[in-house]
């Protein structure tokens, strides 16, 4: 089972989601619908997703099959939203996936790229995993803005990628490895230092996202 600590920096935690967040949560996504509901991923033949109670089961399963770790964010010691490293995968692929999401009122603050390099620098870290990736949505410019923060490299456009909002949908892919960020990625957020220009999209690939595939 993976052990999912608990970590923070400048007012910013994340911790092991519990299940008893599933009240806070239902809160949170209920007063934040209209700001999330482009972005959250959906399965396909299912005109709604789980109630979050079942969600958070799931969560807590695949951590305990080493499948994920699962997070809350905490902002100044109240929830805001939630992050999973899911995929993960040991040995000689070493790799997992970050999805996230917040508030809309927390949004902007730097709330959650923190949260995303404390938790990527735990799993290069604590769990020795090599590479990390984040797939976005061509339309998503805030979470496009938290891999040019954090220096990631475009990696390329998956097409028709996750099932969103009744179909499936492309996404950017970018990635990091650990060779990539000897001192971390706090650490270079907080200073300053990313290579913005390793997230760079190439003109074709954004091109491609505008085209449908016929």
């Amino acid at each position: 089972m993976i052990f999912v600590p608990s970590l923070n920096h400048g007012g910013v935690d994340v911790r092991s989601i519990r299940a008893r967040d599933a009240r806070p949560l239902r809160t949170l996504l209920k007063d934040n619908r209209s700001w999330l509901e482009k972005w959250e991923a959906t399965i396909p033949g299912y005109p709604e997703l789980p109630p979050v109670g079942d969600i958070i089961r799931s969560l807590l399963r695949l951590a305990r099959q080493n499948q994920a770790a699962p997070f809350i964010i905490e902002h100044d010691g109240e929830v805001v939203g939630q992050i999973t490293v899911s995929g993960l995968s040991f040995g000689s692929l070493s790799s997992g996936s970050i999805g996230y999401w917040i508030s809309e009122d927390r949004a902007g603050r730097g709330i959650t790229p923190t949260a995303v390099a404390l938790v990527i620098d735990w799993c290069f870290t604590g769990l020795g995993i090599h590479r990390i990736e984040i797939c976005i949505r061509p339309e998503n410019v805030s979470s496009l803005r938290i891999v040019r923060k954090l220096g990631m490299r475009y990696e390329g456009l998956r097409r028709r990628y996750i099932h969103i909002g009744g179909d499936w949908r492309d996404h950017f892919c970018f990635a990091v490895t650990i060779d990539e960020a000897p001192g971390g990625l706090l650490a270079r957020l907080t200073r300053g230092t990313a290579n913005e220009s390793l997230a760079d999209i190439p003109e074709v690939d954004l091109v491609a996202a505008r085209t449908p595939i016929l």
